[in-house]
């Protein structure tokens, strides 16, 4: 199920000739999410040619005058990610060569993100490297939806905005009218991002799982800190990828007497075998944003999926018109 963001609902659009230089283009991750934004803001998608050669190599061409322009370039680095995020580089470069008089890379998820420091020497951080790469190519702005860690903004050294697909899920969350809530944290690391859902549904009372990694993609859950006896449990994070933690997380949540439980996550990664973890009857409904699209041999009945394109749209609108986005959460 797709469902709108209620708020906002609608940019004060100029008139086109004030507005002729905004120009929005989609790279191939998402191209449903980019024609939402576009409808949105009230223009067309701009033409490109998307070529890939025999040997895997990639070609991209601008075809339409952005000389002078700003250029909105939309494009999640979601699996094949080294393709999406190669493409993302060659459509900055291709930018950058036309002439664009600012170009700025939107991207509603950031892949690379998990490995935002070192932990066990000798290794890369690639949130930082995958910043270089796009700063390197031509981009003056990032728009970025739920980075992994808050730390990210700052591994780039151009304006970053970071924005959050909280008031989505919050906005849907109070619609379901959710008695005796509680949200939880899957881990320590997020429990600021639950606190702050927890805020905006009334104050609602958190819960955090002490959670045990052993390796990448396992989990094991240790202890719940809070309670949710006879209680509807709302997991928070802010990915699902094989769904290990949020999985092991609702066994636990229900051993501890959670009435309900039900999932919220930004950004639906969902790799093997999280279709099947999620499905499996520990959830009420699992609720997804479309930052990542959602293929449909990935979907399930307990799944639900939000759109974020009202959000980013308004976004655009705001750094376009050089107004205030922080005050879009307040």
């Amino acid at each position: 199920m797709i469902s709108s963001a209620t708020l906002p609902a609608k940019p004060t659009v100029p008139s086109l000739e004030d507005n002729s230089r905004l120009k929005l283009f989609s790279g191939s991750s998402n191209p449903a999410l980019s024609r939402e934004v576009a409808r949105y803001l009230g223009i067309d998608l701009g033409p490109m040619v998307r070529k890939q050669f025999a040997d895997g190599e990639l070609y991209v061409q601008i075809q339409e005058s952005i000389r002078g322009c700003d250029v909105y370039l939309i494009q999640p680095t979601c699996r094949p990610v080294n393709d999406h995020l190669m493409e993302l580089l060659i459509m900055i470069d291709a930018c950058r060569r036309a002439s664009a008089r600012q170009i700025t890379a939107v991207i509603p998820y950031y892949g690379y993100a998990r490995a935002d420091r070192k932990t066990a020497g000798r290794e890369s951080i690639t949130a930082k490297l995958v910043a270089n790469l796009i700063t390197q190519a031509g981009a003056n702005r990032v728009l970025a939806m739920d980075l992994h860690s808050s730390q990210i903004q700052g591994y780039f050294d151009i304006p970053c905005d970071h924005i959050y697909g909280a008031p989505v899920l919050v906005d849907y969350l109070a619609s379901k009218c959710l008695t005796d809530l509680v949200v939880v944290s899957p881990d320590v690391g997020g429990v600021a991002r639950a606190r702050a859902i927890a805020k905006r549904l009334n104050d609602a009372p958190l819960a955090i799982i002490d959670k045990r990694r052993q390796a990448h993609n396992v989990a094991e859950v240790m202890n719940l800190i809070g309670d949710v006896e006879g209680k509807t449990a709302v997991l928070v994070d802010d990915m699902i990828d094989t769904g290990g933690t949020i999985s092991e997380g609702a066994r636990l949540l229900r051993a501890q007497g959670a009435r309900q439980v039900y999932a919220c996550a930004t950004h639906a990664v969902f790799s093997p075998p999280a279709v099947e973890r999620l499905s499996s009857g520990v959830f009420e409904e699992v609720i997804v944003t479309n930052t990542i699209p959602v293929a449909p041999e990935r979907q399930f009945p307990q799944l639900t999926t939000l759109t974020i394109a009202n959000l980013l749209g308004e976004t655009i609108w705001r750094i376009h018109e050089e107004s205030s986005v922080s005050s879009m959460f307040r």
